[in-house]
């Protein structure tokens, strides 16, 4: 961590300032020791840079299983593809110009997809994540000086409030306990005239007939590293058929989603290879999260009404998204 990332730090408990004993240091970054709450009551490790938050055991746990071994991924610079770029200005409304120099939260950073595009805007970006996806997204990005990456809780978050110009919250709302708590956390980050983004997974009538649904109560229980295996075996045999049906004149596009493996062909400019490496991934991500909550369009708005934002918008694009000024 920087050290100036002490002025936005608090105890995420008692919302006292933090004070740091360090253990190691480069020229530019905390690499270990501790956050110590200024009443003493609290320490929070430094580890690899981060600060960690939370305990490693938690319900997020498959996610830092995921984005450890798929750090690249959805990178932009990995694919050669702009999706994540399209994905967050697109959703957002943002330019990269309005991003230059700001203060930016990536709230739910997995192995930083987001943070990339963020960062290449010229922000300052703090990453957070519950899980240990945290150590994928310092991989990645750790060379870029104007980063900090922070093992958080969205429910305790340990900032001081009104600290960040824009914050967005992109493919995670829908996989917390309680997304409208988890929502309602997110505006107070903002100083007044700060810009929030967020998407959740829709929920349409005819979701009770994609396997997912199906599948979940078994799959999420099942260990990481089985259901990895088995995932991995899913996409070996069933990924050829999905692109076979996918071709059908007309139908295949809807078609395919009755065969219970992730398939983008048609939809992203991918290569084969990045094909099936993301059909494993976001396999995985469908069947062992905790929790997959879609949400309503009426009900996405209605957030943004409760937490006071101004110029609200709400729209589907893939996912629903809203957008809000604080």
């Amino acid at each position: 961590m920087k050290t100036e990332l002490l002025n936005l730090l608090r105890c995420p408990i008692t919302k006292k300032r933090l004070v740091v004993e360090t253990d190691t240091k480069n020229s530019q970054d905390i690499e270990t020791g501790s956050l110590v709450s200024e009443d003493g009551q609290h320490r929070y490790p430094i580890k690899n840079a981060i600060p960690r938050f939370v305990s490693a055991d938690n319900y997020a746990q498959g996610f830092g299983f995921q984005w450890n071994i798929f750090r690249r991924t959805q990178l932009d610079s990995y694919t050669g593809v702009p999706l994540s770029r399209d994905r967050l200005f697109e959703s957002s409304g943002w330019t990269p110009a309005m991003l230059n120099g700001k203060r930016v939260l990536d709230v739910g950073c997995g192995a930083g997809r987001f943070t990339e595009i963020a960062l290449a805007a010229g922000a300052k970006v703090v990453a957070l994540d519950y899980s240990s996806a945290v150590d994928a997204c310092w991989a990645n990005h750790r060379s870029c000086k104007n980063l900090n990456v922070i093992q958080g809780d969205i429910y305790r978050l340990p900032f001081e409030l009104g600290s960040f110009d824009f914050v967005y919250c992109l493919g995670v709302l829908q996989h917390t306990p309680n997304p409208k708590g988890s929502f309602l956390e997110l505006p107070g980050q903002l100083r007044s005239g700060g810009q929030l983004v967020v998407d959740v997974y829709p929920d349409l009538p005819l979701n009770i007939l994609w396997p997912k649904y199906w599948l979940r109560p078994i799959s999420k229980h099942v260990p990481q590293q089985l259901l990895f295996g088995i995932v991995k075996l899913m996409v070996s045999c069933l990924f050829p058929l999905s692109l076979a049906i996918g071709r059908i004149p007309k139908l295949g596009h809807k078609l395919r989603y009755a065969i219970p493996v992730a398939n983008y062909d048609g939809v992203f400019p991918l290569s084969s290879r990045i094909l099936r490496e993301w059909a494993v991934l976001d396999t995985f991500d469908m069947l062992a999260p905790k929790y997959d909550q879609p949400q309503t369009l009426c009900a996405l708005r209605h957030w943004f009404q409760d937490a006071g934002m101004k110029n609200v918008e709400v729209f589907r694009r893939g996912s629903y998204v809203g957008r809000g000024v604080k």
